[in-house]
Order: C-alpha cells, then sequence, then structure tokens
C-alpha cells in the first residue's frame, strides 16, 4: 500500500505514519518542515496555507491508494488538498471529530446524529466544530462519498500527545502528594489510543471502508479510577489519590475537562457528548482498543525520553490545575 500523509510529523499523523511504515507501507508526507518526519518515509515540503503551498505536492509524480488528513482549521485547505488528489488516490481518509454533531448531542449518539450547520467546504477558519465538518464536506465533495472516510474521532491519548491532557495527569502523579482526584470512581470513559486509532484508519483503507465512523473505545472501556491509579503507578508511586465529589469540585470553580483533563461530571450533557458515543460501527470494522494501563505506561515513557514536558499544540488552550487552587480544594474537604 502507498500512504500520502498530510502532516505526520505530531501525534495523529505521527502515529499513522509508524503504523504504516510497520506494516511494511510506501509512506510519503507532505509537511511544513516545523518537525523532523520519521525515518523511512519521502519528505515533500508545502505549506497549505500559503500561496503555491501545494506546489510540492502538485509537481510530484507521485500516485497513493490512500491519503490521511488531520487538519484542524480553515476548511479550504482540505479542499484544496483533496481537489489536486482525486485523480491520483484511490480513497481519502479525513480526521475529524466527533465534535461535528450539533450540540448537545445524547448519550449513545449513533454516525446518524444530526451535525452542524453553517459549515463550508470553502470556508475560512471559523470554529472548531464547523472547521471539522467543513473539511469532511471537502473530502467528500472531492473523493465521493464511496471513497472517502470520515472518521470521528473523541478523545485521543498515547505517546506523541501534544494537547497537554495525559501529559498533565502524569506529571501531576510524579510531584506526588495529596492529588484532587475527581470522582466517582466509577465513572465511565471513552477515548481512543492514538496508534489504535491509527491502526484502525490503515485497516480501513485496506478494506476500503467509507463514510462516516465514531471513533473512540466503547463507552466504560476505563474508568476515572482506572485511568488515574495507572499514572499514580507508573509516575513513581508517591501520589495520593483524594476523591472529591462532582459538586465540591464544580462549587470550586474548576473547569471540567480542561482544569481537570479527561474529567467532565456524570449526568452533563458535556459527559453524554464526550463520553456516551455509540462506536458501534467502528468495532464491527475492526477497532480494538488496548488496555488503559499500556496508554498511559507508553505515555509516561515517552515522556520521560523527551524530557518530561510535552509539546503543546498552539491552537489548544493550556491544560490542568494551578496547585494553589487544588490544595485550596483539598484543605476543605476529606474526599468521598
Amino acid at each position: 500500500m502507498r500512504l500520502l500523509m498530510l502532516g505526520g510529523t505530531e501525534f495523529v499523523g505521527r502515529a499513522v505514519v509508524e503504523a504504516a511504515l510497520a506494516r511494511g507501507w510506501e509512506v510519503t508526507v507532505f509537511h511544513r518542515g516545523r518537525h523532523e518526519a520519521p525515518a523511512g518515509v519521502r519528505t515533500l515540503l508545502g505549506d497549505r496555507t500559503a500561496v503555491d503551498g501545494l506546489a510540492a505536492l502538485d509537481e510530484d509524480p507521485g500516485e497513493w491508494d490512500v491519503v490521511v488528513d488531520t487538519w484542524s482549521a480553515a476548511p479550504r485547505a482540505v479542499r484544496d488538498s483533496a481537489r489536486l488528489l482525486r485523480g491520483r488516490a484511490g480513497r481519502y481518509v479525513y480526521v475529524s471529530s466527533c465534535s461535528v454533531y450539533e450540540w448537545a448531542p445524547p448519550a449513545g449518539y449513533t454516525e446518524r446524529a444530526p451535525v452542524v450547520e453553517g459549515a463550508s467546504a470553502d470556508a475560512g477558519h471559523t470554529d472548531y466544530a464547523r472547521d471539522k465538518r467543513g473539511g469532511e464536506l471537502a473530502a467528500v465533495d472531492a473523493f465521493g462519498a464511496d471513497r472517502s472516510v470520515l472518521v470521528r474521532a473523541g478523545l485521543i491519548l498515547g505517546p506523541y500527545e501534544n494537547v497537554g491532557r495525559l501529559p498533565w495527569w502524569l506529571n501531576r502523579m510524579a510531584r506526588g502528594g495529596p492529588v484532587l482526584a475527581p470522582g466517582p470512581r466509577e465513572l465511565p470513559l471513552q477515548y481512543i489510543d492514538v496508534r489504535d486509532l491509527a491502526e484502525w484508519i490503515l485497516g480501513a483503507a485496506e478494506r476500503e471502508l467509507s463514510g462516516p465512523y465514531n471513533l473512540i473505545s466503547p463507552q466504560g472501556h476505563a474508568t476515572m479510577a482506572e485511568l488515574l491509579q495507572a499514572c499514580a503507578g507508573v509516575a513513581g508511586g508517591t501520589a495520593e489519590l483524594r476523591w472529591t465529589a462532582p459538586e465540591v469540585i464544580l462549587e470550586a470553580g474548576i473547569e471540567p475537562w480542561t482544569q481537570l483533563p479527561v474529567w467532565v461530571p456524570p449526568g452533563s450533557d458535556l459527559h453524554d457528548a464526550l463520553h456516551s458515543a455509540d462506536v458501534s460501527r467502528a468495532v464491527a470494522t475492526g477497532l480494538r482498543c488496548r488496555p488503559v494501563g499500556e496508554t498511559v505506561a507508553d505515555t509516561w515513557r515517552w515522556l520521560r525520553e523527551i524530557g518530561g514536558s510535552a509539546p503543546q499544540r498552539p491552537d489548544r488552550t493550556g491544560k490542568g490545575l494551578d496547585p494553589e487552587v487544588e490544595a485550596k480544594v483539598l484543605a476543605g474537604t476529606e474526599g468521598v
């Protein structure tokens, strides 16, 4: 198989490239040159936001079985790339997001749930949900519904993470001491290890799948306790988890998802949207999800290899709780 990866030097793109190389695929990476591409790939340089930014791709004679695109900004960048490649590639896989669904999707929502309105393949940068939906429209417009795959990913964790969620928890556990652990312990989580996401994408290309797929683990693949206990275990074992009721956390003004990454209170629209999608379509087409302990251990190993400080995408907000806020909340409650 011949893969053209648009991006391929960070997080999801890098995981796709490494998985493809492991399968013996021939890989071309088109990127801006800001980060080094994985060894073993053929490289083309260009900036999709610049005038003539696709020149290297346009002038290259290559043809590919599949293109994988993770673009998250102006949809017209996906439009231009997809139009350029529709006669030179067999399939276009666009890594989208469950954010494309009209807010707030109910628990158990499938790929048939209503999507946001107002998105366009021709649009400049607007907001994340409409940008991703516009990218979907661009991919389908160029390749048709039968040759495009829309990967609606949810929470993505694992090595190379440049958003700041799992790395924050790991570094917090490494500092040790009492840790504000948001309850309830048995809160079901839904996420995808970036490497499992990558393997499913490549399998979808091999099997010539098409259409939209919610791409996250089945709900409850791990609980909040299993995730945080795994983090505490690999990061030195000196952290003391202080389980705290959701209402205490919310009353303290702590923001779910951002200040306490991954966590959102049970029974909320946010939890239904982020941790309650129906993924039976993806599971039926080969999705396999590794244990949470493996995701955590491998991310910690990678984090130590790069000195403990994870890269941070400039277009994503910072994650994590201020130590003073954490200490204040812990001082006011004995937890639950």
